[in-house]
């Protein structure tokens, strides 16, 4: 029989009946009876808005030398962001496919769009990497306060740079975001990539003269090896994506910049006009940052929920039973094998599910077929593609108003939800090469056509 954490499993079954539905496999919710309300909600995460706003200065001090070197940002004037657009198309869709109407307007987040590296992890990636970098030219004196940050587009900075390493483990996208732009910066950069990691954006990496080590395991192996290398190496740096506050700033700042993206559109955010947020999670770092940026503008009236895939439920099942990072989905018979590479984790971030444990209303499991489905579904209505994991938002909403016991407990009434935004973040999908989308769309348009 097996044993975690000192007990059978039937005995966390009987404690936690919802752990049945995740071992097997089923397509899940769980909407979280511990909900705090304002301050309270984020008492456990020790950062403050203090912090997003020196982390949104540190990307304004850097945007002129990411307009320089990537020339995709220069119309931003440098700044990495992505486009938010509503999607009516795909909201009717979903109505016909699944019987069940959303009330009020659905759009979706498109940092699959977002410039240097495609996805949700050139927010928290490149911050942390644009972080080791002022910080190491500030000491070396070759920044000083108030300069121009183009000049480290110079031999002399990135000469300067490669005497030092980054090291970072990723199922890819944030090895990705890391990799291109370290190396851009001079770095000398290796990403520890898990067996389930795409092959193209391997070569993507090496193409950027990035080191890339595989790894036969799965995530937790490629992390545990990037941090033993930087632990080696007294001039390497680990991004710790499981417990970096610096990357969760990074995210955070996203939340911050949502809020202005909504005001311009004119998209009330308040009590009677709530905001659900469907946000894709693998070890939890993108959208626990996220969901603390949206708080500290939002407060009680912004609603995150959490997707996973059902054979990677790390976060839901970490938080529902209270163990965090002490388990992985392993451990209960859960392989964490899924198309969704991105969020392929099999143990959670315990920063991020101890910190906003009362912050996150939700938690529900997508299947791989659904999830091809959606991307299939979301292509043909608004000629939008995603990758596999960044579809995992769309089924968010029938989610959500299918648990009325939970609506009840919110207080979100018929004439709020008349009048709710509901977002769903596409985390990444625009630097997947076209053969590869075109067989996602294939399989998804095959599952549709069988539903």
């Amino acid at each position: 029989m097996t044993v975690i954490a000192g007990r059978e499993l039937p005995d966390w079954e009987r404690e936690f009946p919802l752990l049945r539905e995740l071992v097997e496999g089923r397509e899940t919710a769980w909407f979280n009876p511990g909900i705090a309300s304002g301050d309270e909600a984020l008492a456990g995460v020790g950062l403050t808005v203090a912090d997003i706003d020196d982390a949104a200065a540190r990307l304004r001090r850097f945007a002129p030398y990411i307009a320089q070197v990537f020339p995709g940002t220069r119309h931003a004037g440098g700044i990495i962001e992505s486009p938010l657009y509503t999607i009516p198309d795909m909201q009717d869709a979903l109505k016909e496919h699944t019987g069940i109407p959303i009330p009020g307007r659905l759009w979706m987040k498109m940092d699959s769009e977002l410039p240097v590296s495609g996805s949700i992890k050139a927010r928290g990636g490149i911050y942390e990497v644009l972080c080791q970098a002022e910080r190491i030219a500030l000491a070396e004196g070759l920044l000083q306060q108030g300069d121009d940050y183009r000049k480290l587009d110079s031999l002399k900075a990135r000469a300067m740079f490669s005497g030092y390493s980054i090291a970072v483990g990723s199922t890819g996208n944030l090895g990705l975001s890391i990799g291109i732009m370290g190396a851009r910066l001079g770095f000398k950069v290796t990403v520890h990539m898990s067996a389930d990691a795409r092959p193209w954006k391997k070569e993507m990496l090496r193409g950027h003269g990035v080191e890339v080590t595989e790894h036969e395991s799965d995530y937790s192996a490629a992390v545990a090896a990037g941090r033993d290398q930087a632990t080696s190496d007294p001039s390497a740096h680990f991004v710790d994506d499981e417990n970096s506050t610096t990357l969760f700033l990074g995210y955070a700042v996203a939340g911050r910049r949502l809020a202005g993206q909504l005001q311009a559109l004119e998209v009330r955010v308040d009590e009677e006009h709530p905001l659900f947020v469907y946000l894709p999670c693998g070890v939890g770092g993108g959208p626990g940052g996220v969901t603390f940026g949206l708080k500290t503008i939002f407060g009680d009236a912004v609603h995150p929920v959490f997707a996973e895939p059902v054979h990677s439920p790390c976060m839901l099942l970490g938080v529902h039973t209270g163990l965090h990072e002490t388990v992985s989905v392993q451990d209960f018979g859960i392989d964490n094998v899924t198309a969704a590479d991105g969020l392929a984790v099999g143990r959670p971030s315990g920063f991020v599910g101890r910190a906003l444990e009362a912050a996150i209303d939700g938690y529900y499991t997508v299947s791989d077929a659904s999830l091809y489905r959606h991307l299939a579904l979301l292509a043909t209505t608004e000629d939008l593609r995603v990758e596999p994991s960044a579809a995992a938002g769309l089924p968010g909403p029938q989610r959500v108003l299918a648990d009325t016991a939970y609506l009840k407990r919110a207080g979100l009434t018929p004439p709020a939800l008349a009048k709710a935004t509901h977002l769903v973040w596409a985390t990444g999908g625009s630097m997947v090469p076209e053969e590869e989308m075109s067989r996602y769309l294939q399989t998804g348009s095959g599952l549709l056509s069988e539903s």
